[in-house]
């Protein structure tokens, strides 16, 4: 039992559930939330962190392009993981890049959340035409890969606004990776509507003649959350790996605000010329992020499984 005073402060009440039991004796699980916190930390602080800005151009030297990590002949150790064909630096574009790669891929998979979790939660509660509507839509949006769909949208996005800035290229971006990744929280929340809207809660709030908004809102969403989070975790992974791949085909991030993908994508056309440091370095970065995320969720998973307790 833990003292009143602890169990006021939600981190105390959290590392003392069954949940912060389960994190506390799973080193994958803390090894993959270190690495997950130190990538975080360093997008939060990039212009900290980071011993050079990768983005001023002016900074750029030419005399310095190609140069080889500094522990290979030829490279120096003012660049660390050594430089692209502009004269960057690899190590704080790895940097300014996953910073970029984060933010497209949790913006995306809030706005996935939010826009499944409201049909879902609509379509099981209503039923019906709505139901039959919406889940016909998710099947036909199931039918085709989500890296098509989101290359699709992007394009789309490119041709009807060709002059855009980095803001509404980003809003694009993260638009058409997130009218990809609704679909599972739709039916994922779907499913648990289901079977919560026929328990004794729900007819008694019907009953009495709470609308049904609130009994969504109040009642039923509090209690379908669970696997959302799960599958929410796990969804950034990808959608971070979507985004790169976007950004590999020249449909993701704009050239001046370069992401993980951009990089590989520059790096791609050095590979068979011996600067394979180039594409090397934010290649690994992307497994690093996806993996440690990937980790996490797989431990949510099971943390929050009854069964497994």
């Amino acid at each position: 039992m833990t003292d009143p005073a602890s169990r006021s402060n939600f981190l105390a009440r959290w590392w003392h559930s069954d949940v912060g039991y389960s994190f506390r004796h799973s080193p994958l699980a803390i090894v993959a939330a270190l690495i997950a916190l130190v990538c975080v930390f360093c997008s939060l602080f990039a212009g900290w962190v980071a011993p050079h800005n990768p983005l001023d151009v002016s900074t750029l030297e030419l005399g310095d392009a190609r140069l080889p990590p500094a522990w290979i002949e030829g490279g120096s150790t003012k660049y660390l993981l050594g430089t692209d064909d502009q004269g960057r630096d690899i190590f704080s574009a790895l940097i300014y890049g996953a910073r970029i790669s984060l933010v497209v891929g949790i913006s995306s998979v809030l706005l996935s959340l939010l826009l499944g979790v409201t049909l879902g939660l609509v379509a099981g509660f209503k039923g019906g035409w709505v139901d039959a509507v919406l889940m016909r839509i998710s099947d036909v949006m199931l039918s085709f890969p989500a890296i098509l769909i989101a290359l699709l949208i992007a394009g789309v996005g490119r041709a009807v606004f060709p002059n855009a800035g980095d803001t509404l290229a980003f809003g694009v971006l993260v638009l058409s990776i997130a009218l990809t990744g609704w679909v599972q929280y739709a039916r994922t929340v779907r499913g648990s509507t289901l079977v919560e809207r026929g328990k004794e809660y729900v007819q008694a709030a019907r009953v009495t003649g709470v609308p049904s908004v609130r009994i969504m809102r109040k009642h039923v969403l509090p209690n379908v959350m669970g696997p959302v989070l799960v599958l929410a975790t796990i969804q950034v992974a990808t959608a971070i790996i979507t985004e790169a791949t976007l950004s590999f085909l020249g449909v993701g991030a704009p050239p001046t605000s370069p992401s993980l993908g951009t990089l590989i994508r520059v790096g791609n056309d050095f590979l068979f010329s011996g600067e394979w440091w180039i594409t090397i370095f934010p290649g690994l970065m992307l497994v690093l992020i996806a993996l440690s995320v990937n980790l996490l969720g797989d431990w949510l998973r099971d943390a929050l499984n009854p069964r497994l307790r």
